[in-house]
Order: structure tokens, then C-alpha cells, then sequence
């Protein structure tokens, strides 16, 4: 979606644009903890009140208490990078606590996102951090079972409707065949504090009462953050290739996408949308982005996705590596007829 090939850009000369927006501002990262953390606690407490008067009401504040939900993760996120405070210890307490309220473990989280980045539309490094993605050839290759477990998978509503408590609940509790020791042991004391502080909750307000609150909250904030995750890389025109052709600076631009939300959107999920620049550089906070898109001409080349154009994504399941696009099933034929 670059106009241009970004590989022709010189290298020194973006990265002597982007450095002045790689300094965390402390004010700034603490500012936006006391405007996220804040009225996201206050409106988990109406929530839990408001089950006297009416659940309906409940779930409606659990739609803006989700978007904070959601703000609360970009924190935990840019903290996994370093990127939130100039102290990486502050980095870490935040990024540790912040990972409490989304049920993350904040080392485990933040080893495998490195290597999502490190490997992002690599076509022979895909499986740790992204979504699962088969070219046309492997899919074709595949028993009926297995193709089953992949179009399963690729549902809409299986991906944003059981995704996010899967994930959550059941994907977060366990390591990964890439963790580390210290990865481990994270993993193991988290599991521990959140069910303490479950127990803990439960034990204050009724169990009952601690689910009604906080499972449609996760849920929302879970199936809103992955739709941003899925977009981010899965939408036409994007950029997958072998590792031997494949290009950090083209990953970045032409792999990442410029998500152009509404402005409340974007508020709620911390300018995430400029997916590019910080796939170009995650040292820069997230409160910076949107400055960067706007003072630096190398970014007005790509162009965005819009929110109507990016549900189109949905249908887009597999990777043609002869053509080098996204295809949905319907495009793909087997034995004479289409999948």
C-alpha cells in the first residue's frame, strides 16, 4: 500500500527523522495512566452498583469500561517495549501491574511480541505472536481435519466471539515452546497473584457479581484488541515474503497497517492504528505516533485503511505466494472445484 518502494528510501535518513519522537515523556506516560486507570476503576465500580438497578445498564457501561480495558493493554504494551518511561524499571512495575488487569504475564507477553517483530511477514518465521496464517500450497497439502481446524479458526466468530476468553483465560496461563526461564517464572507467579486477587474480589463483592462486572468488560476490550491485532497485518495489498526477499523497512510500511479510526477510537486504543510506525520503530510511545504521521513525509506514503474498507479483511483467509496477495477461501480450488 506504499506508492512507492520504501526500500528505496535511505535508511540513515529516516532514522535521524524518527529519533526525536523515541524519548518516553514521563508527564506525558503519567498522565495517561491517571486519565486511563482512573475512570476505568471508577466505571468498574458503577458497573458492579448498577447490577441493583438493571443488567442492562450494566452492560452498557461495560461498552466504555471495555475501550479503557483496551487502553490499559496499549500501556502494558509500550511499557513491553521500553517505550513508556526513560527507566526501564518503571517500564517493568507498570508493565507487570497493567499486565495484572488484562491477564497477561508482562515478560511472557513482551519475549514473544520481540519476536513478532523481529519476524513480522516473514513467511518462514510465522506461529509465535501473530495470527495463524497458511499459504494457499500448505492449506492445500492439509487432511480435511486439518483444513477444517483452519477455516474453524479463521471464523469471525470463533476468532472475535471464543478468541479472546480462550485467550485470556486459558492461552495466558500457559508458557510457550520459546520461554525462557525468567518467561516461566512469570507466567507461574501471575497465574498465582491473579488468583489471589480473584479470590480476593470474590470474596468482597460475591463471585456472582465479580463475573457479571468483568467478564463482558475483558470479553469486549479482548474481541476489540484483537480485531486492531488482525488488521493490523491481514488486509489487502499487504506484505508477506520469504525470509531470503524479505525487507525490514517493507515489513514495516507495506506489512503494518495505517488504520485510520474515528477519533474516539483511536483515543481508546492508543493511536495503535499507526501500526507502520511503530512496526518501523516501537521505541516511540504511543503518544507520539500520531505527531510522527504528521511531521514526517515519509508516512503520507502509505496509505490508509479506513474502518468501512478494513472489514473487507475478514474475508481474506489465505496466503497466494504466485500472486502475492491475500485470497479467501472461494478463491482457492482443489480438485476441480472451489474449497
Amino acid at each position: 500500500m506504499v506508492q512507492q518502494a520504501a526500500s528505496e528510501t535511505n535508511l540513515d535518513s529516516w532514522r535521524s527523522m524518527i529519533v526525536n519522537y523515541q524519548c518516553a515523556d514521563n508527564r506525558r506516560s503519567i498522565a495517561q495512566i491517571i486519565d486511563t486507570f482512573t475512570p476505568y476503576l471508577i466505571l468498574l465500580y458503577c458497573m458492579y452498583r448498577s447490577l441493583e438497578v438493571s443488567y442492562w445498564l450494566t452492560l452498557l457501561l461495560a461498552v466504555p469500561a471495555a475501550g479503557l480495558h483496551v487502553r490499559t493493554f496499549i500501556i502494558f504494551h509500550d511499557c513491553g517495549h521500553g517505550s513508556f518511561f526513560k527507566s526501564q524499571r518503571a517500564n517493568n512495575i507498570v508493565g507487570i501491574v497493567s499486565g495484572l488487569f488484562s491477564l497477561t504475564p508482562y515478560y511472557e507477553w513482551r519475549h514473544n511480541h520481540a519476536i513478532h517483530h523481529a519476524t513480522g511477514s516473514d513467511l518462514d518465521n510465522r506461529g509465535i505472536g501473530d495470527v495463524w496464517m497458511m499459504t494457499v500450497k500448505e492449506y492445500l497439502g492439509r487432511s480435511p481435519w486439518k483444513r477444517f481446524v483452519y477455516r474453524f479458526y479463521r471464523n469471525p466468530l470463533v476468532m472475535f466471539g471464543i478468541g479472546p476468553l480462550f485467550m485470556f483465560f486459558v492461552s495466558h496461563r500457559f508458557t510457550s515452546r520459546v520461554s525462557g526461564a525468567r518467561e516461566k517464572r512469570n507466567v507461574y507467579w501471575t497465574n498465582v497473584t491473579l488468583a489471589i486477587i480473584f479470590a480476593a474480589i470474590g470474596t468482597a463483592i460475591g463471585f456472582s457479581s465479580f463475573i457479571l462486572v468483568f467478564l463482558p468488560t475483558i470479553w469486549l476490550a479482548g474481541s476489540f484488541g484483537l480485531w486492531l491485532f488482525y488488521v493490523q497485518h491481514q488486509y489487502a495489498g499487504v506484505y508477506w515474503a520469504r525470509h531470503t526477499e524479505w525487507d525490514f523497512f517493507d515489513s514495516a510500511l507495506k506489512g503494518s497497517s495505517f488504520y485510520k479510526l474515528p477519533k474516539i477510537l483511536q483515543w481508546f486504543s492508543g493511536n495503535i492504528g499507526y501500526h507502520h510506525i511503530h512496526h518501523l520503530s516501537p521505541r516511540v510511545p504511543n503518544y507520539s505516533l500520531s505527531e510522527c504521521q504528521k511531521n514526517i513525509p515519509l508516512f503520507w506514503q502509505v496509505t490508509p485503511l479506513t474502518l468501512l474498507s478494513s472489514f473487507h479483511s475478514l474475508s481474506l483467509r489465505l496466503w497466494d505466494e504466485d500472486e502475492r496477495m491475500l485470497v479467501g477461501f472461494g478463491s482457492v480450488k482443489h480438485a476441480g472445484r472451489a474449497m
